[in-house]
């Protein structure tokens, strides 16, 4: 049946080591029936123990792989492939049964694996099959929880490095818009400055400006109000003429009058 089935190459592998191990166990028992000494029957069972174990540990990781490839399956493959591992877990309980019978032949009554231990009444060998089963059907859905909550942690795992890339980007976009935002600052605080100086040095060249007009505004006041007297009161002799301007002409006329009548 197993020669013709779809096998991935893993799956494949491990079935091949499955069927290694039965043919072990099939020799090893043929052997037991040979063996005459207790000590030696002993020794031989513990081997055989641990050739079930390790078909009990290849029988789980042929369902993980079978659930594995699933999907990838025809329905009819994977119900073949169901059925083998099913006979397989057969054909290991016939095995536990077997080591049982030889267990109680040679008055062993260690607990050890796939054994009830020893009680009132011994279990039958369709009880150790059956518990048996039982015990490989809670491992391997213990086992597929586990693997689920793994999945479940690598989800929570990746979504929570996502959200701390984004929000890290998030923050550098921030951190650069607020240092242009400094330097914006800095720039306006400096243009504020030299308008400040600016407007100091205007206002002082204004008021420098304001006093020197102020001051010539004095000066043609002083110079308009001293022709003014001059011309309205030009005998004063306290008022001395202004250099560059001449006499009033009344002045100049009596002085030709006084000069002609001397000659």
């Amino acid at each position: 049946m197993a020669s013709d089935l779809q096998m991935s190459p893993q799956l494949e592998q491990i079935h091949g080591e499955i069927r290694d191990n039965f043919r072990a166990l099939a020799n090893g028992f043929q052997r037991l029936d040979k063996i005459k000494d207790s000590n030696r029957q002993s020794k031989q069972l513990e081997e055989l123990t641990g050739r079930m174990r390790e078909c009990k540990r290849l029988i789980k990781e042929m369902d993980r792989e079978i659930k594995d490839v699933e999907a990838q399956n025809a329905p009819e493959v994977n119900k073949r492939l169901n059925d083998e591992k099913q006979s397989m877990i057969k054909e290991l309980n016939s095995y536990v049964a077997l080591r049982k019978t030889y267990m109680n032949s040679l008055g062993n009554k260690r607990v050890e694996l796939f054994d009830m231990g020893a009680g009132v009444s011994e279990p039958t060998a369709d009880d150790n099959v059956q518990m048996a089963s039982k015990l490989i059907t809670a491992g391997t859905k213990t086992m597929d929880e586990t693997d689920q909550a793994i999945e479940r942690s690598k989800m929570v795992v990746e979504q929570t490095l996502q959200v701390g890339t984004q929000t890290a980007t998030t923050l550098k976009g921030q951190t650069d818009q607020m240092g242009r935002i400094v330097n914006e600052l800095d720039t306006i605080q400096f243009s504020i400055k030299k308008a400040s100086q600016l407007v100091k040095e205007i206002g002082r060249q204004v008021a420098t400006d304001k006093c020197i007009m102020a001051f010539l505004f004095l000066i043609v006041c002083g110079v308009i109000a001293i022709i003014v007297v001059k011309i309205v009161n030009p005998n004063n002799k306290d008022i001395k003429d202004i250099p560059g301007l001449a006499p009033p002409a009344p002045a100049r006329r009596l002085l030709s009058l006084e000069s002609l009548e001397t000659f």
